[in-house]
């Protein structure tokens, strides 16, 4: 039995990992957060959330669970940031080579690059996706160069194509040092100013991607519950209207959702990520 329990609380006949089209991965790691602490109860939130979501979905007009979510356990904690990175990576080949969907739950967002990595290995060549308030340039931060600041940029080390929505926060080191990727920046101010902005952002990627959101893309009246939240972020409506425009005329083959940090007294933050994961399912059914 699953310690923290299956995504929408499903019926054993949907959750079946044999049968399942779909796989939940819940990767509990906050091994080098520098802020706010908490993204290591982010996966188990937002599955428990999940179970308040409904399975009809009020877009789709449709119930998109018949294919079946397997929620596999949690991947444990490491001693290491390197043997993290080497347990999300092992972990995320078995269920991709078992030919599911992998939506991964996180946790920080250093473990983006590992689950690159496993579905480069899997797909060929990928283009990435990321949603994010911040660019996570860096090529080392606090000592390593595996912590959440430095996962785009290894990222770009297995898969070069890379478009980033939502930024706002970026580093001098990594304005001098990634000058292609800061003048392609999909900000919220083009956004707001650009009425073709998501023609833009698919311009910029390729056939095969994989997405990862950092929940602090959304502006943190949306998600106060994440570990660097940032003003002047994405909206739903915003957010939701790219993902279906991606899963419709891209193809999407693995996706994570990352840094959700729960705040006491409020489930406004894990209850909007169990439904974009819900989103991205019910997308991925629709080309």
């Amino acid at each position: 039995m699953n310690p923290i329990g299956n995504f929408l609380n499903l019926p054993p006949e949907l959750t079946d990992p044999a049968a399942a089209r779909y796989a939940i991965l819940p990767v509990p790691y906050e091994g080098t957060v520098c802020y706010m602490p908490g993204t290591a109860a982010g996966p188990a939130a937002i599955i428990d959330a999940s179970a308040q979501v409904e399975r009809f979905d009020e877009e789709l007009l449709a119930d998109l669970t018949a294919a079946g979510i397997a929620t596999y356990p949690p991947v444990a904690a490491a001693a290491s940031p390197a043997q993290q990175m080497d347990r999300v990576y092992e972990a995320a080949g078995k269920v991709l080579g078992e030919g599911k969907f992998l939506l991964t739950l996180g946790g920080e967002h250093s473990i983006s690059a590992p689950l690159v990595r496993a579905a480069r290995e899997r797909f060929g060549e990928l283009s990435v996706l990321q949603l994010d308030a911040h660019a996570d340039l860096r090529d080392s931060y606090g000592g390593t160069g595996l912590s959440h600041a430095c996962v785009m940029r290894r990222v770009m080390e297995v898969a070069p194509r890379l478009c980033q929505v939502g930024i706002r926060n970026v580093s001098l080191e990594e304005f001098q040092s990634c000058p292609r990727q800061v003048k392609n920046f999909i900000t919220p101010r083009i956004i707001e100013d650009d009425p073709n902005w998501i023609d833009r952002a698919l311009a910029l990627l390729g056939e095969k991607v994989y997405l990862t959101i950092d929940i602090d893309v959304f502006d943190p009246s949306y998600v106060p519950g994440t570990g660097t939240p940032e003003p002047g972020g994405l909206n739903w409506r915003q957010v939701t209207s790219l993902l279906r425009r991606l899963c419709t005329q891209r193809q999407l083959v693995s996706a994570d959702i990352v840094e959700v940090a729960p705040v006491q007294g409020t489930h406004v933050s894990e209850f909007l990520a169990a439904r974009l994961a819900y989103k991205i399912i019910a997308y991925t059914q629709i080309r």
